[in-house]
């Protein structure tokens, strides 16, 4: 029964904590989603839960450079980018309710104390915080087999200490059959070129010294650990050797799952956690995730993203979209990276060389005219164009200009005053003061007119994809864009949801994000159908020659 805290302790079948050591970005949350793959490819139901200990209640706000891209939940929760990871290896759709911050606690817990829930007692970090903790991560794993539970940051970061005191006493609270903790170090190098266990000694000793004890040790290397390093981690660690698992560099991460499997990880994870009996026998687990990674290609593409931030994560769902489209057709895809304010600088020249043309998703002004700029090199150029929420907007404004004669047409987001406001704030917007959480966000259905590239695309008359935006096609240009060449293939109501250009080899932009829907087993329609006019026009080119 719940606490007066609202907890209750019965909820939850096996659960999995990861924690990190020595430093961030390691890699725990691919270890873990990788462990996940693995355990439902033994038959088991997996989810999820990622603990971030930072005070934002969620990922909204934060400028890329800071996590990231922000990841879109079917829910309209905004999360840190590792939900993208778990939805993606574990092919589950997850909710705002597996995201949890040192925000959301608070606040839920002070909302709690100023409408007098607590009776008048003093609220503290224990019980009351933690006890909030372990309500969540319970309430998330109720009805799966297994939870996998990863807490974001270092062992040692002050912010983690309430959630690394909650994990202490969730591991009292269970049986031990039902709890195992995975702790994820770095094994560096010397300069002698011998594997160094220092740092992983150091970050067990300190997970131990606030009541945490490790099941098992993934050392993190760029080549496989030695024996020898196994057995003294061991040592240190206190755990069997059979407990130290090396998860070393791969040049892909869906690889990851394969090299964990060949370690022997899953199944003494089942032997731990008493799941052996109830596991699908090796012999017929599935191997479709091992057979998708490991095919043998058939050509290489190079696809130009123009974007403004200059690191790889701010558009990692996109990226990893491509690879999955890439998977989907058997080819590889080199994602370029054209950073949009600089094109005069020599970045346009990289569209030359490209195969296609993806303009992401963003916010702001800076890279804008670039951004166009690559827009109108595609059009021109039958080149293939995929344009992804802002992606589709700067579409319409770059066809508003150089196709309908519209030379200032703009979003009003980027120019208040321009007098052909082709993109407009979102008429639910006006009004709002808070910036979290306030965007049209989450899955939404569009409709999608036949005998279109969208329809022939999705193979349907609907799809329902997750959105994050502001601003749309104004309505009161519907009419004048949509002049047979340009065509607004998918609706939502009155919102504009999809577009393409009759005359083109495949020209395409969403409202929406299809990425964050895609998964290397079920790669998103607008990708697939982006690389096939690509290798479709590579073969017309051949044949020609």
């Amino acid at each position: 029964m719940p606490t007066e805290t609202g907890y209750d302790p019965s909820l939850g079948d096996k659960f999995i904590f990861v924690t990190g050591g020595v430093m961030s970005g390691l890699g725990k949350g691919i270890t873990a989603a990788s462990l996940g793959r693995l355990l439902e490819n033994a038959g088991f139901d997996v989810t999820a839960v990622k603990i971030d200990p930072y005070l934002n209640v969620d990922a909204g706000t934060m400028n890329p450079y800071q996590h990231g891209e922000v990841y879109v939940l079917k829910d309209g929760g905004e999360v840190d980018l590792d939900l993208g990871n778990y939805e993606r290896f574990l092919d589950i759709d997850m909710t705002f309710d597996h995201n949890v911050t040192t925000g959301k606690v608070y606040q839920h817990v002070i909302s709690r104390e100023r409408s007098g829930d607590y009776l008048g007692k003093t609220v503290q970090i224990i019980p009351h915080i933690t006890d909030d903790i372990k309500r969540r991560i319970r309430e998330a794993a109720d009805g799966h087999d297994i939870c996998l539970v990863e807490v974001g940051g270092t062992v040692g970061d002050i912010e983690g200490m309430p959630f690394l005191e909650a994990l202490r006493q969730f591991v009292d609270e269970e049986p031990d059959e039902d709890v195992l903790l995975t702790h994820v170090t770095l094994v560096p190098y010397a300069p002698n070129g011998e594997q160094k266990t220092k740092p992983t000694q150091h970050s067990v000793k300190e997970l131990r010294s606030i009541g945490l004890r490790p099941d098992i040790i993934v050392g993190r290397s760029d080549d496989p650990l030695e024996e020898s390093v196994r057995e003294k981690i061991a040592l240190f660690g206190d755990v069997p050797t059979r407990a130290v698992f090396s998860n070393y560099d791969v040049d892909d991460v869906y690889k990851v799952p394969l090299l964990l499997e060949e370690e022997g990880m899953d199944e003494y994870v089942m032997d731990r956690l008493e799941l052996a009996d109830r596991a699908i026998p090796r012999a017929h687990r599935s191997t479709e995730w091992r057979e998708l990674v490991t095919q043998e290609t058939t050509a290489e593409l190079d696809i130009a993203l123009v974007g403004k931030y200059d690191l790889r994560d701010a558009y990692m769902s996109v990226r990893e979209a491509l690879k999955h489209a890439g998977l989907d057709h058997g080819v590889d895809v080199n994602v370029e990276w054209v950073e949009a304010d600089r094109m005069d600088d020599g970045d346009e020249k990289r569209l030359d060389e490209a195969d296609g043309i993806v303009v992401p998703g963003g916010f702001g002004s800076r890279g804008v005219e670039g951004k166009m700029r690559a827009i109108t090199y595609a059009r021109e150029n039958d080149v293939p164009y995929l344009g992804l929420c802002f992606g589709f907007q700067l579409a319409v404004i770059e066809y508003a200009r150089n196709v309908l004669g519209l030379a200032n047409a703009h979003s009003t987001e980027i120019d208040e005053t321009t007098p052909d406001p082709v993109i407009d704030l979102l008429p639910d917007q006006y009004d709002l003061e808070d910036l979290g959480g306030t965007m049209r966000l989450g899955a939404h259905e569009t409709q999608i007119e036949p005998g279109t590239l969208a329809h022939e695309i999705y193979g349907a008359d609907s799809c329902t994809e997750r959105h994050r935006h502001r601003y749309e096609v104004n309505p009161e240009y519907i009419e004048d864009l949509s002049d047979g060449n340009l065509v607004f293939s998918g609706e939502a109501g009155n919102r504009m949801e999809i577009l393409e250009l009759a005359d083109h080899p495949f020209f395409l932009g969403t409202q929406f994000h299809p990425e964050f829907r895609s998964r290397p087993t079920r790669a998103s329609p607008p990708f697939v159908g982006f690389l096939g006019a690509i290798l479709a026009e590579l073969e017309t080119v051949q044949e020609v020659a």
